[in-house]
């Protein structure tokens, strides 16, 4: 109970703080509101669609899997979505994408289908090069690769795992082991011999992707982006009350310490939650954003909160002062933000960019909407959920550590 009422308590003084407010609650909603104009939501215009995005497909493969990719993209399933140009060089398609001419370039490389069937499929990639500026077109070309990808990974594993266990059973003699191993790959990946190769979902994920709501990115995208400002002002709570005094009179009353960092961490979570949780229902209501499936969404903005409040206690943790928190929050919240992909989409940035945005819950929170938008479920999303969770875990680690040792919440 008494951290419940430690955490209540933050959480009360969070919502009457009217100058907080505006940047938790009104800031967001008014960039979205603009967007919501540039993209015709509110003038009842169409805005922007995904239908026939240019997708420049290269095969510099000669055998049989790099073809039935480009025989995918150009099927009838996928015509009203793409518009897809064949080319042999892939300098010219990365070409046709830097002069915005395409959404993104598509390479098969040389060998990807010998390389498939020997069993080196870590060693081979599918190239997709994205254009930076048609973000949301270059993630659904990107969607149908991965599709692509997963289900002849699935029929290379099936087809080894299978043969493996007929060679130990001495059902199959070594030389028949490659022949078998093809056809079995092939029922697994659903591709009758000499048939196109079909996608994983196609229909459902065509349909989807042709619904996806832009808004469904930008929306979350300055709710998370404010969200920061949230997590990085209960931190500074935190280093408030030690200059007040209020921590240390909380540590002369029969309460633990731990009781105490418990309060606030769940205080500051309670913020972020709720703030989250009314922007989004905004967004839903207001502006008709659709973000998919309601227990998947809730499930992420409490991963998403959980990850952020980390942060905020860290800053505590790190700075001396509370204007030091301000501070490291104002920076933590641009570069998150930056890096995240809050304004720009780093779907298109280098490889690298992409691994150090994996510490901001920015970028894991924009991929966990996008899913969803694109029509994933719970399952789909695991993976964002977990990696959200851990680092909310290390960083609470980390942040009580270092407060302990500093005697914080000793006032």
């Amino acid at each position: 109970m008494k951290i419940l009422r430690i955490a209540f308590k933050d959480l009360t003084v969070a919502f009457r703080d009217r100058t907080g407010l505006l940047l938790m609650l009104a800031a967001p909603v008014v960039l979205t509101f603009g967007m919501a104009l540039v993209s015709g939501r509110m003038t009842g215009s169409s805005g922007p669609t995904l239908a026939d995005i240019p997708v420049i497909v290269v095969n510099r493969d000669d055998g049989e899997i790099g073809q039935m990719l480009v025989e995918a993209f150009s099927s009838d399933a996928l015509a009203g979505l793409l518009d897809v140009g064949i080319l042999q060089d892939a300098a010219a398609a990365r070409t046709e994408v830097d002069q915005n001419r395409a959404a993104a370039a598509v390479v098969v490389p040389a060998g990807f289908t010998e390389a498939i069937v020997g069993g080196q499929a870590p060693d081979v990639r599918i190239e997709v090069y994205a254009n930076p500026e048609r973000e949301v077109s270059a993630q659904v070309v990107t969607a149908v690769v991965e599709s692509f990808v997963q289900q002849i990974e699935l029929g290379r594993v099936s087809g080894q795992v299978a043969v493996e266990h007929m060679l130990a059973a001495g059902l199959i003699a070594p030389a028949q082991a490659q022949d078998i191993g093809m056809r079995v790959g092939a029922q697994a990946a659903d591709v009758d011999s000499g048939a196109t190769l079909r996608l994983v979902s196609t229909e459902d994920s065509v349909s989807a992707e042709v619904e996806f709501d832009p808004m469904s990115y930008f929306a979350p995208s300055m709710a998370i982006f404010f969200l920061m400002f949230t997590v990085s002002l209960g931190g500074k709570s935190l280093l408030d009350e030690k200059s007040t005094g209020t921590l240390g009179r909380l540590s002369s009353a029969p309460i633990g310490e731990a009781a105490i960092l418990a309060g606030k961490m769940l205080g500051i979570y309670l913020t972020a939650l709720a703030q989250m949780t009314i922007l989004i229902a905004v967004n839903a209501l207001v502006f008709g954003v659709t973000f998919g499936d309601g227990l998947a969404v809730f499930a992420l903005v409490a991963a998403l909160a959980a990850a952020a409040t980390g942060w905020g206690i860290l800053l505590a943790a790190l700075a001396r002062t509370p204007s030091q928190v301000t501070t490291m929050g104002s920076a933590m919240m641009l570069t998150f933000g930056v890096l995240g992909g809050n304004f720009v989409s780093i779907t298109g940035m280098p490889e690298w960019f992409r691994w150090i945005a994996r510490i901001t819950p920015n970028a894991w929170g924009l991929d966990g909407f996008v899913a969803l938008g694109l029509g994933d479920g719970l399952p789909q999303i695991a993976g964002t959920l977990a990696a959200l969770l851990v680092m909310a875990a290390l960083l609470f680690l980390a942040s009580v550590w270092l407060l302990r040792r500093r005697g914080v919440l000793h006032g």
